[in-house]
């Protein structure tokens, strides 16, 4: 009786440490159901997009020329300030448009022949010209992530600008001679504003073209844009055409 005892003793005991074995096994192993960094029977599931919007306001230089056929290239510089809005669509590209007031101020020094038979110098006008248009772009982006908040962009499309304002104010320097003959073939010799004396047209059509940085909220960009259409409506030469060309470089903030 005292074997049997021992006996049914003994199998209870090594059953028990069988018992915790397997159980200590099973806490020791990994469970690849569970972690947190690889699951092999487990799809990786994507973001589903969100339609969203980003609101800026944005300020920086421009710099625009006037091209035309028969004289040297205008230069005009000054600053373009106001708002813009991004719609942001799937696989890192937006569409940004908004409306921004561009403000320059350039001289073009234009040159005519002495109408004296003594000399032959050549006699100056200078037209100081300043322009306010308002500029509405449409622009496709498209964003790459460098490094956490850091991402790199480019941007392409048409750009409108309206014009406002673009106003001529002349210092004439010619002689008296000169100047009879410019008034006899109709130049302007008086201040006046060009938009409203149907000399060029308010509507220009740029197609620009650029890139830059954003970090967080800030946001550092530059672009060139191509003139389109003819601005020129009435001119004292025949067939003189005039193109707005110009580069811009902006920094915006998202609020």
């Amino acid at each position: 009786m005292k074997r049997l005892l021992i006996f049914i003793l003994c199998v209870v005991c090594a059953s028990a440490v069988q018992v915790y074995a397997q159980t200590d096994s099973r806490m020791v192993q990994p469970d690849l159901q569970t972690t947190e960094f690889f699951d092999p029977t487990k799809e990786e599931n994507e973001i589903p997009y969100q339609f969203s919007t980003d609101w800026r306001i944005e300020a920086g230089y421009v710099q625009s020329n006037e091209r035309k056929l028969d004289t040297i290239a205008v230069y005009k510089h000054g600053i373009r300030l106001g708002a813009t809005i991004d719609f942001n669509l799937p696989h890192n590209f937006s569409v940004q448009t908004g409306a921004l007031a561009t403000l320059t101020y350039g001289v073009d020094e234009q040159h005519w022949r002495s109408q004296s038979q003594e000399s032959s110098q050549i006699e100056v006008i200078n037209h100081n010209l300043v322009q306010l248009q308002l500029t509405i772009p449409v622009r496709a982006y498209y964003h790459i992530t460098l490094w956490k908040e850091l991402r790199m962009f480019f941007f392409a499309g048409p750009q409108l600008h309206i014009g406002l304002l673009n106003y001529d104010i002349i210092d004439n320097q010619t002689s008296d001679l000169c100047t009879e003959w410019l008034q006899s073939i109709g130049a302007r010799l008086d201040n006046y504003d060009r938009y409203a004396q149907k000399e060029i047209f308010r509507s220009n059509i740029q197609f620009g073209i650029g890139g830059g940085l954003e970090w967080d909220r800030y946001r550092l960009q530059a672009g060139y844009d191509f003139g389109l259409n003819n601005l020129q409506r009435a001119s004292l030469l025949p067939n003189q055409t005039m193109n707005e060309w110009g580069w811009m470089c902006t920094f915006s903030y998202k609020f």
